[in-house]
């Protein structure tokens, strides 16, 4: 039989009401022990995609999503902490870079990361690519590692915000991801389980992120970064590009591969400047003492040293992975197949279709099916290229390319017989 209460509320919601911090708590507590069905769960979610929510109603909602579990108690640790957040976009694996850098400074990061969502990969996803890695840690073996590592990379346990962990699914399988407070409240609800000094927000803009226009993307950020802040956590946002991939690699083993190389101070430009900018970032916040230029200039020694590098492969091991990935990434799953995609004229570069590309990866089984899958862009916007010169390399383990996967990549770049200017990386900083 239905639940009476929750008809109501998805009736109000529906009509364009608000609902009072009780109401949504109420909600929140039913749906997490199981008394309110999936069906009407999904009503009341498709109900908030469309009428939204107000500042209040966003407040409670994450509010009793961080309350549906348990805080982190990180007093012991005797070092502040800070983490970081990205809402998603194509080949953006800054978390595993992030995790262990800004860890080699003396800054503990508990990351609680999220698998992948509509067309962009997961940061546990490409994390369990790696032989052996779990990232399903308790709350004590996670307790355990920041204490003896710095940093872990893990997903939510049944303790951390459980109301999130099944809510984003349903999310995902009922086409209400791009919706501000549920966002909102999904990303804070992890976040501030954490019980964090500092979080750095990393809100994606363009043709490859969900919010697909600066505006929308500016309204999300500070919606972040109020929530976030009223619950007392020092909060920033970077609203950063996503016109086209970050960095050259789109799917699991091949974005860990990338990562590894920026640790040891390489890496693609873009990539590398926006993992240096946002640790940079979580260090000036979480450790007020530091100023611009000590944390710029401790952040990039990190990476030139290896310092980095060894934090990364001891969280590795920590997480029963097999640390000699770092030196040897055969130890990777691998695709046995690939195919180049080649320009079909000369001219410089106006456009990448990042959504296509994102799309077509995880058509290829770049998620957890089948890691090794993926793509390997070679250009970016505002290069020049001759006819015939290598686009997008499809790594892939069936017999042939899909046809599909490969009209979306072809069609996702875009040549023009003009001059084209780059984007810039970083489009807006909004603060608290």
């Amino acid at each position: 039989m239905p639940d009476a209460r929750m008809l109501d509320w998805i009736s109000k919601k529906r009509n364009g009401e608000t609902l009072a911090e009780q109401e949504i708590s109420a909600l929140i507590q039913s749906y997490t022990r199981g008394d309110i069905p999936e069906h009407q769960m999904a009503a009341w979610l498709m109900a908030v995609f469309f009428r939204g929510m107000d500042s209040r109603e966003m407040l409670a909602l994450t509010r009793s999503m961080v309350e549906s579990g348990l805080r982190l108690d990180l007093s012991k640790l005797g070092c502040p902490r800070a983490d970081k957040h990205s809402t998603g976009g194509v080949g953006d694996k800054t978390s595993l870079v992030l995790a262990p850098l800004v860890a080699a400074a003396g800054v503990a990061v508990p990351m609680v990361s999220g698998r992948s969502l509509g067309f962009t990969g997961g940061t546990l996803d490409k994390m369990e690519s790696i032989p052996g890695l779990r990232v399903n840690l308790s709350v004590e073996e996670l307790l355990r590692q920041l204490k003896t590592v710095g940093c872990a990379i893990v997903g939510q346990t049944e303790e951390l915000a459980p109301a999130d962990r099944k809510i984003y699914a349903l999310r995902d399988a009922t086409a209400t991801v791009e919706c501000i407070p549920l966002i909102v409240a999904s990303i804070l609800s992890k976040k501030l389980a954490e019980n964090l000094d500092a979080l750095v927000l990393d809100v994606k803009v363009g043709n490859g992120a969900f919010m697909t226009s600066l505006e929308a993307a500016s309204d999300l950020a500070q919606n972040l970064v109020a929530v976030a802040n009223s619950f007392g956590t020092k909060t920033c946002a970077f609203l950063t590009d996503m016109s086209q991939p970050l960095g050259f690699a789109i799917g699991n083993t091949l974005e860990v591969t990338e990562a590894i190389e920026t640790l040891k101070g390489g890496g693609p430009a873009d990539f590398k400047h926006l993992c240096e900018y946002l640790a940079t970032q979580m260090l000036l916040l979480a450790s007020p003492g530091e100023t611009l230029p000590q944390a710029r200039a401790k952040i990039s020694g990190l990476l030139g040293s290896g310092q980095a590098l060894e934090r990364f492969s001891r969280m590795v091991e920590a997480q029963g992975g097999d640390p000699r990935i770092v030196d040897r990434d055969s130890l990777l799953p691998r695709s046995r197949n690939q195919y180049v995609v080649t320009a079909r004229q000369t001219g410089c570069l106006a456009g990448v279709n990042a959504r296509s590309l994102g799309i077509a990866s995880m058509s290829l089984a770049a998620g957890s099916k089948d890691p090794s899958a993926g793509l390997t862009v070679h250009r970016k916007i505002a290069d020049w290229i001759e006819k015939g010169a290598p686009l997008c390399t499809v790594h892939y383990n069936e017999a042939n390319v899909p046809a599909l996967v490969l009209s979306q990549v072809e069609s996702a770049f875009q040549i023009r017989n003009e001059k084209i200017i780059s984007p810039p990386l970083i489009k807006q900083i909004i603060e608290g």
